[in-house]
């Protein structure tokens, strides 16, 4: 098959590589119909990331099943899907604590920006629609692979509540699903910190009470002039880097707690201002699985447009140019089609 590939910093191809097959009786191959670009694929391609010179990448997908193994009894060839970027049976006591995200025998996509993509716990993972999804549906049914159910996780570790108001850091497309969580689990107030035209935009669609340009002290006070020098009930931290932890917890009200999802890189906790103001941090690899029932019927029954994050659209061989869109900001989010 034909695949996203990475080779070194700033150094993608999409070229032949080996057909996923299956290896395991748990296993499906999916013939992909839609895949993107993540934010946390842009670590590596930046260097921050070690990288497996030539290695597929690309962990988000929707498509139909191809095959399947034969342990596999809820899924068959013919199927329209979605997987979860990671793989969980659903069954272990790790999964069955609503934590799927570590379960005792998961696995990740990874060849989601290619033809195909193996799915290593087919029963517990995967979630289908009832026939092929109108061609509309698609960018909305993609963002529940990963970047949608991210965002929820970041709010619901949050304990984002009716009435409350909550802080997002970061307007990239997971910190923009962060907003529309914390939109639809009831908070009064959602403030996006955002210098971008195009995401604020976004994210006052998707709910976004008030926008805050300003970063660092400049931005914290900003939010507490919004919230009257009490801070946020909930705090959203969806980038990874230290300077944003450290402004998750300037504007976090004492008692208060920080969800994170942004994949650590160089991050200090402050742990001496959390012990004395009480403020907790909670959150890390999102539950995919956990959260695709709920999230699916959302976009079902149009109660969202999640697919709007996308705005860029690029067949999958033109990867390498998605990739330096979004690597220089000139698109949000960019969806690959085979």
């Amino acid at each position: 098959m034909r695949a996203t590939t990475i080779h070194a910093p700033g150094d993608i191809r999409f070229e032949e590589v080996p057909d996923p097959t299956i290896e395991q009786p748990t296993d499906a191959v999916v013939k992909v119909v839609a895949g993107c670009i993540c934010g946390s694929d842009l670590w590596p391609y930046r260097g921050h990331n070690d990288i497996d010179a030539g290695a597929t990448i690309g962990h988000e997908c929707v498509g139909v099943v191809e095959e399947v193994g034969a342990d596999v009894k809820d899924f068959r060839p013919g199927d329209f899907v979605i997987v979860p970027f990671c793989h969980s049976d659903n069954t272990c006591p790790h999964c069955l604590a609503g934590v799927q995200s570590a379960c005792q025998n998961g696995g990740f996509t990874a060849s989601g920006q290619g033809e195909y993509a193996r799915v290593t716990q087919a029963d517990g993972s995967l979630v289908k629609t009832d026939g092929m999804p109108d061609a509309s549906m698609i960018p909305s049914l993609l963002t529940l692979s990963d970047v949608f159910p991210t965002g929820w996780h970041a709010a619901v570790s949050a304990g984002v509540r009716p009435g409350g108001t909550a802080v997002v850091i970061g307007d990239g497309a997971v910190g923009l699903f962060g907003v529309l969580a914390a939109s639809q689990l009831g908070a009064e107030r959602v403030i996006a910190m955002s210098r971008h035209a195009d995401r604020q935009a976004i994210a006052r669609t998707f709910g976004a009470t008030d926008v805050v340009a300003e970063r660092g002290k400049e931005g914290g006070e900003r939010i507490a002039e919004l919230t009257g020098g009490v801070g946020a009930d909930a705090v959203l931290e969806c980038v990874g880097t230290d300077e944003a932890m450290k402004t998750a917890f300037a504007v976090a009200r004492p008692g208060s707690t920080v969800g994170f999802v942004g994949v650590p890189h160089g991050v200090e906790l402050p742990v001496r201002r959390m012990f004395q103001k009480n403020v907790g941090l909670a959150g890390g690899v999102a539950p995919v699985r956990r959260y695709l029932p709920d999230l699916l019927e959302r976009v079902l029954s149009n109660a969202v447009d999640p697919g709007i994050v996308f705005d860029l659209t690029l067949p999958m061989s033109e990867s390498p140019e998605g990739y330096r869109a979004m690597d220089e900001r000139r698109a949000t989010k960019v969806l690959l089609q085979p």
